[in-house]
């Protein structure tokens, strides 16, 4: 199996980055998370933030961009990124009053657009996925699968929520395999009760119904590069549950390196 890092969706801690961002980023590189994902820096300058992950040895995988902060401040979201040294520009949702077949025609144009600019400062924009992408289409195909199709690789990278993809009603090892090679980023979200139109709750990784140890293998085979864990509600305080997820991770992935 191909060795992939291990990062952390910091959308997961984001009452305790309210209060203390820097000394939450600490904690979250003594747990052994390799790679953090931003959805939002708290106010810290980007070279601060540059040199504080230097100091962690953190790596700077990325950062989840909403899409108005696409459309209305993209330069100075290039220039974060270029300075912290993230690879990757995620759009991670869209609102629901954006969500039909004729906005998403839109959203396809935006998105290419998006990419090749990105693409000319080195860093690879990718879409990251709820639900709601596989419950509409365009001319007869999903969103999810139309997104990719027109939009070329080179402008579009696939950043695919597993646990989303699963509640969805899709196979989660299928997707996986299918966007080999487009798929440099994957979240590991494990879900209980995850099934559509049923009541769920996101869990700690090996808490849910998610085929975690295949799911891993699948992506190895993929090329994936960075495993993200994310948790979007925790029932514990997010630090114990991250901290958890990180233990599962070292017990069931890391321990064959």
């Amino acid at each position: 199996m191909k060795r992939m890092g291990i990062g952390l969706q910091m959308y997961t801690l984001r009452d305790a980055t309210a209060e203390n961002f820097e000394g939450t980023l600490r904690q979250v590189a003594a747990m052994g998370y390799e790679g953090v994902e931003f959805a939002g820096y708290g106010d810290i300058e980007a070279d601060k933030m540059r040199d504080l992950l230097q100091e962690l040895n953190l790596t700077a995988i990325g950062s989840h961009i909403g899409l108005h902060l696409l459309e209305n401040n993209l330069e100075n979201e290039i220039a974060y990124l270029k300075t912290i040294g993230a690879k990757y520009a995620i759009c991670p949702w869209l609102p629901v009053e954006a969500r039909d077949t004729e906005a998403w025609r839109g959203h396809l144009v935006k998105f290419e657009q998006f990419g090749k600019r990105f693409r000319e400062e080195g860093i690879a924009f990718a879409y990251h996925n709820h639900e709601f992408e596989f419950e509409v289409e365009i001319d007869g195909e999903i969103v999810f699968d139309a997104l990719y199709e027109r939009i070329s690789p080179e402008y579009l990278q696939v950043e695919m929520d597993i646990g989303w993809v699963q509640y969805a009603g899709k196979d989660p090892l299928a997707y996986i395999k299918k966007y080999t090679n487009r798929l440099p980023l994957l979240h590991l979200k494990d879900f209980r009760g995850g099934e559509k139109g049923k009541g769920i709750d996101t869990v700690e990784l090996g808490r849910g119904d998610l085929p975690l140890v295949p799911i891993i293998g699948a992506a190895s085979e993929a090329n994936v590069e960075w495993l993200i864990v994310e948790q979007d509600t925790c029932a514990n305080p997010p630090l114990e549950s991250v901290a958890e997820s990180m233990q599962w991770m070292k017990n069931n992935y890391l321990n064959q390196f």
